[in-house]
């Protein structure tokens, strides 16, 4: 009598692990850092943790760390901070970044510097992105606004090395006085 029990057991055993590798698989995404562009927020060699269906429920905002698929080469990935929001107007001079009238006070980027001054209107549908090293970068000042297609997923902790193990920071009282 017991072998029907303990068969069912197995099959719900095997059940339940099918369907939360289901969830975590289409949900979270394992992303590792290969490069300094995120420093000192992220090193490579770090691997993160990404929420793939964080912007099925709210859209992204300002401080978020994200992957994103290259614009200027579809086969790579990048990670970036979203600086701008859609209807955004980012002032940008040799050192300082101004969104709305509201200059940036950035304690998580080291070395401040834009190649040049420019002012950039963010589109409907797009987000403007930077890195946190400023000097090592592809990013919205080069290829432009990204359309919100190409965001994969938010960047939520790093894992591995455990001993680095740390939920990332969005640093939202950076951004709290732009309307």
């Amino acid at each position: 009598m017991k072998r029907p029990h303990l068969l069912r057991e197995i099959v719900e055993l095997i059940a339940i692990t099918l369907v939360l590798f289901l969830v975590i698989h289409f949900t979270m995404q394992a992303y590792q850092v290969n490069d300094d562009s995120m420093q000192s927020t992220l090193h490579s060699g770090q691997n993160v943790l990404v929420n793939r269906i964080a912007y099925l429920f709210r859209a992204p905002e300002r401080g978020d760390v994200i992957v994103l698929n290259d614009p200027v080469n579809p086969n790579h990935t990048l990670l970036r901070r979203i600086v701008g929001l859609p209807g955004d107007t980012i002032t940008l001079d040799s050192t300082t970044i101004t969104i709305d009238g509201v200059q940036l006070n950035e304690p998580y980027v080291a070395q401040k510097f834009n190649p040049g001054a420019q002012v950039v209107v963010v589109p409907s549908g797009s987000y403007f992105v930077l890195p946190d090293n400023r000097l090592d970068s592809a990013d919205s000042r080069y290829f432009g606004p990204i359309s919100s297609n190409l965001i994969i997923g938010k960047a939520v902790m790093v894992y591995w090395p455990l001993n680095q193990w740390h939920t990332i920071d969005t640093y939202q009282s950076v951004y709290v006085k732009i309307k």
